[in-house]
């Protein structure tokens, strides 16, 4: 009997992180051949991951340039993987969350008509332009899966209400599956920066912020309230890894070079930044997958967004919405910073994404969708 022919695809840093897991969780499955195609959506900070995991695409677009388009990139997604689907012959193709490349690789799949599962499925802002172009390219890959791994039961409830109720899996978040492999308390750190901290003395404050809606004003007002925070607390070192994007290099020198215990570094490998987040004190982003890990490590999160797809955090009182004004981003993160009790209760909160067995439930409602197991997986309940 020939094995079931899983083909992951991602392409950026986020979506590997998640995904890495996933991988080794297929090939370690009797009737499963665990194939892997990536696209390079990010390219330098895409392979620190895989190297992390120990990944080895079997397709490998390479598809980054200097200052790529949303047109740019989807178009050389959807060309290369024309080529990687009549080359791999996968029976299932298996995208996550939200990325062009996530897109195009499910548009690709229904081209070919190969059946597409769809990990980090229902989350929604119902704002298509926040974030931008995340909320829109997560909607049409939900009209186009045929499997759909929710983290939460909120996420599915999303996806009811959209009239989907076919293939829909509480899963957990694959996140809190790669960070019991690579956060230890034996950690030392490649960057010799990390090494250096005050972590027990002072405290650490993770930021990133990289995100494209909040290009221009808004990473302007968040600069300068992160720069304000380092000045005005002494007590405090800010640690933000910046991305890679030109947009955002240019902004950080211009506003927040130079500042007061604010350490400017280049992106980390996956485990560097878990291990890092781990030690924090408090953490500052406008990522999505930062809501998720951060809790799981009982660190608060303070969210530099106007809103955000993951609100069981919110609720749970793990994260935060600090918005973008800069008086805000700066009397949040000071109350944090001053008040103990606040901080303990964000800290202790409970978080909801998972229990780190997110790629078992995958990999068993796969099997289930294939007749390769009796029964579909329990849903996660946080």
């Amino acid at each position: 009997m020939e094995k079931l022919r899983i083909m992951s695809v991602f392409g950026t840093r986020p979506e590997a992180i998640k995904m890495c897991p996933l991988v080794k969780e297929l090939s370690a499955r009797d009737g499963i051949e665990s194939l892997c195609c990536v696209t390079a959506q990010h390219r330098q900070m895409l392979d620190s991951v895989l190297k992390v995991f120990d990944v080895h695409p079997d397709w490998d677009l390479d598809i980054m340039t200097p200052r790529q388009t949303l047109s740019s990139i989807t178009s050389k997604c959807l060309l290369g993987m024309d080529e990687a689907i009549d080359a791999l012959k996968p029976d299932m193709i298996l995208v996550h969350g939200d990325t062009s490349t996530t897109f195009a690789g499910a548009l690709s799949a229904f081209y070919h008509q190969v059946a597409v599962g769809h990990v980090e499925a229902g989350l929604r802002t119902y704002d298509k332009y926040a974030p931008f172009p995340e909320e829109l390219n997560r909607v049409l890959t939900s009209s186009i899966a045929d499997l759909h791994f929710c983290p939460t039961a909120g996420n599915r409830e999303n996806l009811l209400r959209e009239g989907r109720d076919a293939g829909v899996f509480v899963t957990g978040n694959t996140v809190i599956d790669a960070l019991k492999t690579t956060v230890r308390e034996d950690y030392h750190f490649s960057t010799q920066a990390l090494n250096r901290l005050p972590y027990g003395e002072k405290k650490v404050i993770l930021v990133t912020c990289h995100r494209r809606e909040n290009y221009g004003e808004p990473m302007k007002n968040i600069f300068l309230a992160l720069r304000q925070i380092a000045e005005e607390h002494r007590d405090v070192e800010l640690v933000y890894p910046v991305h890679l994007s030109p947009v955002v290099r240019e902004a950080v020198d211009q506003f927040l070079r130079g500042a007061p215990r604010v350490h400017l570094i280049d992106p980390l490998p996956a485990d560097e930044m878990h291990n890092l987040m781990a030690r924090c004190y408090l953490v500052l982003t406008d990522s999505g997958g930062l809501q998720e890990e951060a809790p799981a490590l009982g660190k608060p999160v303070l969210v530099l967004r106007r809103e955000t797809e993951r609100p069981e955090a919110v609720a749970a009182g793990t994260v935060k919405l600090a918005g973008v004004v800069q008086d805000d981003i700066v009397t949040m993160a000071s109350r944090l910073i001053q008040d103990r009790q606040a901080y303990e209760k964000m800290a202790h909160a409970v978080n909801p994404y998972g229990d780190g067995n997110a790629c078992r439930r995958i990999a068993d409602a796969i099997e289930w969708r294939y007749g390769l197991r009796k029964e579909p997986p329990a849903d996660y309940r946080s």
